[in-house]
């Protein structure tokens, strides 16, 4: 394994899930160094300078939620949360703390890799893709692959928001955060026709790119 691929740095205190984490991101071609000991954490970031850490916020010595304030003092290392601390989510993805993305017990190894891969993708987009889709968030203005794509306000920040963390699913009720912040009453099929309306624009500028896809029973997501 050669040292230009991106070190993931592991601070999980259950040796099992660990191992597993380990284990599927050396697979997926990444190096892994996993730590146990929440106060080893830091000095080790220090030194080794991963390229994104997977962080637990149940651990011995320092919990994790102390570990990413003190990595955010000198480091804008991307941060992915392991939480089973649901009420915990909004402190996590704030500007208070400034983690990049979360994940919730339980979850699948597979899907920590593909966070990992979106994660890293988003900070550091292929060229090729990024060229793309342009957006201006002044003028409200979005272009596929040149073809500029008449869109509302609404869709506007409907497509800034999905296409903004390739990979993540967006509940409706997320996505109408994002659509509607004015705590006005509406409901979560409002977000189905914007994004019904959003396909639609995107195929007619593209002839069959349809990035926005459906996830049974939660909600969206963006693949380009």
């Amino acid at each position: 394994m050669t040292t230009s691929q991106p070190l993931i740095g592991v601070i999980e205190d259950e040796p099992k899930l660990a191992a597993l984490m380990h284990d599927y991101l050396l697979q997926a071609g990444y190096q892994a160094h996993a730590i146990h000991d929440g106060a080893a954490a830091v000095a080790w970031i220090k030194e080794a300078q991963p390229t994104l850490l997977l962080l637990d916020i149940m651990l011995p010595g320092k919990d994790g939620l102390a570990i990413l304030k003190e990595v955010r003092t000198f480091s804008t290392l991307p941060v992915i949360m392991v939480t089973a601390r649901v009420e915990e989510i909004d402190r996590l993805l704030g500007l208070e703390l400034g983690a990049d993305d979360y994940i919730c017990k339980p979850f699948s190894p597979r899907e920590v890799v593909a966070r990992v891969k979106a994660v890293l993708r988003r900070l550091n987009p292929d060229p090729a893709v990024a060229q793309r889709l342009q957006l201006d968030s002044d003028r409200f203005e979005a272009s596929l692959d040149g073809h500029l794509l008449p869109l509302t306000r609404t869709e506007f920040q409907l497509l800034l928001r999905l296409s903004s963390h390739p990979g993540h699913v967006y509940s409706r009720d997320k996505l109408l955060d994002t659509l509607y912040d004015d705590h006005r009453v509406v409901s979560t099929r409002t977000v189905d026709s914007h994004v019904k309306n959003l396909r639609r624009k995107l195929t007619e500028a593209v002839s069959g790119c349809d990035p926005v896809k459906s996830i049974y029973g939660v909600g969206y997501k963006w693949e380009l």
